[in-house]
């Protein structure tokens, strides 16, 4: 101890150290810790529902709330679906292009519509399981793969060879 230093004072420094860092770990992981908040529900809904069809409006709300583009609605039961998903189910090339082109997480469904068959041969190659897979609602590759048109027909042929032939799988 220096010169002038008490036990107290060795103490007292002492508990303040250990405390700092017991307390450390509660501070770097502070969930309030700059993080934004929650983007509002009725903004995440009406993105996914615009999705279906309406490119402009996509482009409008990703412009005005970039935090939308992975953003997910619950429909209930399992029914998560997202404007990529909303895209994908629907055939609309165009927008699911700009979501995957602004950074959107691709998926097997979207790479279905879109006709990407090496990818999604390789992806069944590896996880067979994901033929039956549902997508948002319900819908199946097939499904996916029937809205994609001509860029998807090989998949078409390639899911019914794999005995997959319904288009959508109802929840239980």
């Amino acid at each position: 101890m220096k010169k002038g230093s008490s036990r107290k004072d060795f103490l007292v420094k002492a508990v303040l150290l250990t405390t700092g860092i017991a307390l450390s770990p509660k501070l770097i992981y502070s969930q309030d810790q700059d993080k934004p908040k929650p983007i509002d529900s009725k903004i995440v809904n009406e993105f996914v529902k615009i999705a279906h069809s309406d490119f402009d409006q996509v482009k409008e709300m990703l412009k005005q709330y970039p935090s939308l583009l992975n953003s997910s609605w619950d429909w209930g039961g399992g029914d998560f679906e997202t404007a990529l998903g909303a895209a994908g189910h629907m055939g609309r090339k165009d927008i699911a292009n700009f979501l995957l082109s602004n950074g959107a997480r691709a998926d097997i469904f979207v790479l279905t519509m879109l006709g990407k068959t090496e990818l999604v041969k390789g992806m069944l190659r590896d996880y067979p399981s994901l033929l039956n897979a549902k997508g948002p609602h319900g819908f199946t590759l097939l499904h996916h793969a029937l809205k994609g048109g001509k860029e998807s027909e090989e998949l078409v042929d390639h899911f019914q060879s794999l005995g997959l032939k319904e288009t959508l799988i109802k929840s239980i």
